[in-house]
């Protein structure tokens, strides 16, 4: 097994412990993944944020074809030195086409940058039809937030965004001495399996901004942070539902809000 260097950049924090790393890589694997799940496990995988290649080295050892994309041009010379057969990428997740990188479906794994987590995971939905599992490890706030449920203080529009089309599942947590340097927080490690559904039954532009509008007011009831959306003779107006703040409400509630404001 290669003993991946550790070095900073970019304000990355790098994970050295490579028994943490293989249990990252192992996310994607059979038979960690769940039955629903198993046959996405041979397909290609996207890594975001190799970096030295400590998650790579397990991901390849697996068998699995894998690309990486690294914003640090001093870690894709590494990389290509290192791992050879790695297909790296230098540039910008964020502002990347991800339909160039595979033909059909692939699963998304990496180390994801605190900085910008939650907008890698935003731009997950705009490719849930391309990406059927997404795995990792984050800053453990972020990976509590999509993984929590309707009552928690945390639950939030990341939550009901990703699980509309994902079963979202937190794995482990990562303290801060596995990395260098140290971060001053928690990680955690979670997996996202693309669930059944096939369309929301609603208007997903609106069913977007219910939320992100209704959580932008989350003291506010429904009611109030709603008003602006919501027709003078809709049926919600005397809805018991519309009395409750957003973060008591699941992702069936939120289909039914927006259906009912255009209908």
């Amino acid at each position: 097994m290669t003993q991946v260097k550790a070095k900073k950049a970019l304000g990355q924090h790098f994970l050295t412990d490579l028994d943490v790393a293989k249990r990252i890589a192992d996310t994607i694997q059979r038979p960690e993944l769940p039955d629903d799940a198993k046959k996405w496990s041979d397909l290609p995988v996207l890594e975001i944020g190799p970096g030295m290649g400590v998650l790579s080295q397990f991901i390849l050892n697996n068998g699995r074809r894998l690309k990486a994309v690294e914003i640090d041009s001093e870690s894709v010379r590494y990389l290509a030195k290192v791992f050879p057969s790695l297909e790296v990428t230098e540039g910008d997740f964020l502002r990347l086409d991800l339909k160039e990188f595979f033909t059909g479906q692939f699963v998304l794994i990496g180390n994801y940058p605190y900085n910008i987590s939650s907008q890698i995971f935003f731009k997950v939905l705009d490719y849930k039809e391309d990406i059927p599992v997404v795995a990792g490890m984050l800053q453990k706030e972020v990976a509590e937030r999509i993984c929590s449920k309707p009552g928690s203080k945390v639950y939030g529009i990341l939550s009901v965004l990703l699980q509309a089309w994902y079963d979202c599942e937190y794995l482990f947590n990562v303290p801060p001495t596995v990395f260098s340097p140290p971060p001053k927080v928690m990680s955690g490690v979670i997996r996202l399996t693309r669930n059944s559904r096939t369309e929301l039954g609603c208007d997903e532009k609106l069913f977007k901004t219910v939320i992100k509008t209704a959580f932008g007011q989350r003291r506010k009831t429904l009611r109030n942070s709603l008003s602006g959306l919501i027709p003078p003779d809709s049926p919600l107006r005397e809805d018991p539902i519309m009395a409750l703040r957003p973060e008591r409400l699941s992702v069936e509630d939120f289909i039914r809000i927006t259906r009912t404001i255009r209908q």
